[in-house]
């Protein structure tokens, strides 16, 4: 999604250009996930370009954030935000700076 983002309209070929990564999944890998966003997630539209397709997302960063924090809320956390945030400050690789913005936020 991000590359789409960043793109805003792609084929499988340009997604797999800009992969950020060294090791690049395979074209089929890709394409089956594009299709997972398109056809069941609904997060991504296409145009037929001859025999190809070229994508585009349909929902901005901020919503697709938002569907994933619910959806991992309540799938990964039973519905708790509260576990979520435990699960998050507990991780060891999380800053003193990181913290401390993350009060910030709880405090408003």
């Amino acid at each position: 999604m991000d590359i789409l983002w960043k793109l805003e309209r792609a084929y499988i070929k340009d997604i797999l250009a800009h992969w950020p990564e060294a090791s690049k999944p395979a074209y089929n890998t890709v394409s089956t996930i594009v299709r997972i966003l398109q056809d069941k997630k609904k997060y991504i539209g296409h145009m037929e370009k001859g025999r190809s397709h070229q994508y585009y997302p349909l929902v901005s960063k901020e919503s697709y954030q938002q569907d994933f924090l619910e959806n991992a809320v309540e799938k990964v956390f039973s519905g708790s935000v509260q576990s979520l945030l435990s699960a998050l400050i507990e991780q060891e690789n999380m800053t003193d700076a990181e913290l401390e913005e993350l009060k910030k936020l709880l405090d408003r």
